[in-house]
């Protein structure tokens, strides 16, 4: 299998949705995955789940929840300037950050 790619989102980012049938639509990622590329967004790219009853969802039926999307489809935004920009890595304190490309802001805390 393929190793895992470096995304420039994480788990409780707000992000901004590019392309598709949600675009422009803003939400928080729930989970990233980084060995397939992809992100799940809360309240982005509903799909419809057909379920059989079982120990846990005793009734079944139909279930709507999120569904991945590829992580090039997103773009993060800056909690200071709440605009959509792309990430910068800085050093700080030994370390990489993630910096605001438009406002300078330190995105990682």
């Amino acid at each position: 299998m393929a190793t895992a790619a470096k995304l420039h989102v994480k788990k409780g980012d707000t992000v901004l949705v590019l392309s598709g049938k949600d675009k422009g639509k803003e939400g928080k990622v729930i989970e990233a995955l980084p060995k397939k590329a992809k992100v799940v967004v809360a309240g982005v790219n509903k799909v419809k789940r057909h379920t059989k009853p079982s120990q846990a969802n005793p009734q079944g039926g139909i279930i709507v929840k999120e569904a991945a999307l590829a992580a090039s489809k997103v773009m993060l935004v800056c909690p200071a300037c709440k605009k959509a920009t792309r990430i910068a890595k800085t050093a700080v304190a030994g370390s990489f950050a993630r910096t605001c490309k438009k406002c300078g802001e330190v995105i990682d805390k």
